[in-house]
């Protein structure tokens, strides 16, 4: 609950709560402009609610979607809308998939 009245939130954090390695944000950074987290000046990131929702779509177009880097770059400035759309109904279909899985080994 806390976390949600942070304004910027560690690259720690942020890997946390996304599943994605710090090294990978770090390189997504270079390879996605829209991905430009605020840094301090002794360099260390800071990421709002904006950017960790940037990185769970990035995330959704490469490991769920499979698309390479440069299509889901493409994909982002065609149609974010879509992209949105598409990765909160993954994302409701996995909650439901794991309330099914707990259902069922409640049971067993």
């Amino acid at each position: 609950m806390e976390k949600d009245l942070k304004l910027y939130y560690s690259i720690r954090e942020v890997s946390e709560l996304t599943g994605v390695p710090d090294t990978a944000l770090r390189y997504w950074e270079k390879q996605f402009r829209e991905l430009n987290p605020r840094k301090t000046p002794r360099g260390a990131r800071q990421y709002t609610r904006d950017d960790i929702e940037l990185i769970k779509l990035i995330n959704h177009l490469l490991k769920d979607k499979g698309l390479t880097i440069a299509s889901a770059r493409q994909r982002l400035k065609s149609s974010k809308e879509v992209v949105v759309e598409s990765s909160e109904i993954v994302e409701r279909l996995k909650r439901v998939r794991d309330e099914l899985q707990s259902m069922l080994d409640e049971m067993t």
